[in-house]
């Protein structure tokens, strides 16, 4: 049985999710399968001090991370991103800026699951996009059921992600002070950082999970804080262990760099090492992607900035499962079509104008909602406004300028969908 979400005698999403479990989805969605291949790319800028630029895209990740966690205490909700910028700025501005978020974490989807596939074929001889499309498949039942059961699917392979990056630190440990740890050049470092600044992308979306968290408004900022904290901490960790063990040299021109390290004291175990871990890293990641994605157009349809059957909820599950299958269907489709040079413009864009959106929303709502409860602020102020979300403008701004053509223009494709989805509703929607 079924019910239209948004009348107040539908079901309703299960709230029942706790600080551990919402912060452990985090480090989830943001400890990906990349980062076995970012060590060795950054390395190639960085030098011997890839640690540093670990520590640096953090920082320039947090700063926005403040005033997510701020605006997450304000209006903890579904909807994330869309929900922020509608209170900030008007409905029109939240449905954009919602949109792009939907089409950056589908998108996502579908690549990390031909990146998955990728793996698989390892031990089974099946078309990648085959592949691909079966485990978004069998992702979209799971994120269907209640979420008190998909929950510890993700938290075990989170556990699985963590132990795979503990142990290559366990085996770097012994031979820290080995090599030096500061070959590098501040040029290099700041180029390694905007390398593996979408390293810590991921963060974010913890806010989706607030209609599932029980007292989401202070349990949803916090998560999300630790999320990348926790992230944070692994990441320079690994980055340590790596360039003790390996010279920075021979991790910057492998396409397996920690597979390298763990093999150093493994032997020929690391690559099925590896292959598991990335498996279960992709795997984690591709679940938290369609979650959030359901979530989020949910809480949209909810408000009506989509059609309202989108926010139907399960009576049984509790579950958003109308929008559950549709995310499962055009990540497929993207999957199958393995368009993947889109991936890269389309995040770079989604990303960058969704930050400035959230760093907009606090600086606006600290001056027309100066004294609305907030459960946690993005840090000291000036004259009202928080230096860390005008830093995170500032920053992210810099950024997004420097992005390549194809990622404008690729942006420009998606607010011109957006614009001509809402304007075919709105010429067939009854008045």
């Amino acid at each position: 049985m079924t019910a239209d979400a948004t009348g107040s005698s539908g079901p309703k999403l299960d709230r029942s999710l706790n600080l551990f479990q919402v912060t452990t989805s985090g480090i989830g969605i943001v400890i990906g399968a990349g980062i076995y291949v970012l060590v060795g790319e950054a390395a190639a800028e960085a030098g011997s001090m890839v640690w540093a630029a670990f520590i640096i895209a953090a920082t320039i990740g947090a700063l926005t991370g403040l005033s997510y966690a701020e605006l997450a205490g304000l209006f903890p909700s579904a909807g994330a991103e869309y929900e922020f910028a509608r209170k900030a700025f008007n409905e029109f501005t939240g449905y954009i800026v919602g949109w792009l978020m939907i089409a950056g974490n589908v998108v996502g989807a579908g690549a990390v699951a031909l990146g998955f596939a990728e793996y698989a074929r390892r031990f089974v001889d099946l078309d990648e996009r085959i592949l691909a499309v079966a485990l978004l498949a069998a992702l979209a039942v799971i994120v269907s059921f209640s979420v008190r059961q998909w929950i510890w699917l993700t938290t075990v392979l989170v556990f699985l992600e963590v132990g795979g990056l503990l142990f290559v630190i366990f085996v770097g440990a012994p031979h820290i002070g080995d090599r030096s740890l500061l070959e590098g050049t501040p040029h290099g470092i700041l180029s390694g950082a905007a390398l593996v600044f979408f390293a810590f992308i991921g963060f974010d979306e913890v806010v989706t999970l607030s209609d599932e968290t029980k007292d989401p408004a202070r349990v949803i900022p916090r998560a999300l804080l630790l999320a990348l904290g926790i992230s944070t901490a692994l990441y320079v960790l690994v980055g340590i262990a790596a360039v003790s063990v390996i010279d920075w040299h021979d991790l910057a021109t492998s396409d397996r760099p920690l597979a390298l390290v763990i093999g150093h004291d493994g032997g020929g175990t690391a690559s099925d090492v590896i292959t598991w871990l990335a498996l279960a890293s992709t795997t984690s990641t591709v679940l938290l992607l369609l979650t959030a994605s359901a979530r989020l157009i949910y809480g949209m349809a909810s408000n009506g900035s989509l059609p309202r059957p989108l926010a139907r909820v399960s009576g049984r599950s509790k579950a958003p499962w109308v929008a559950t299958w549709i995310t499962f269907a055009i990540a497929a489709v993207f999957a199958w079509t393995g368009q993947l040079s889109l991936v890269a413009a389309i995040t770079n864009f989604t990303v960058y104008a969704v930050f400035i959106a959230v760093n907009l929303a606090v600086l606006r709502l600290r001056r027309t909602m100066p004294d609305a409860h907030r459960s946690m602020r993005a840090g000291p102020s000036i004259s009202g406004y928080p230096i860390a979300s005008a830093l995170g403008l500032i920053s992210t701004l810099l950024l997004i300028a420097f992005l390549e053509p194809n990622a404008w223009l690729v942006g420009a494709a998606l607010i011109a969908a957006a614009l001509l989805l809402r304007l075919t509703r709105n010429t067939l929607t009854p008045r």
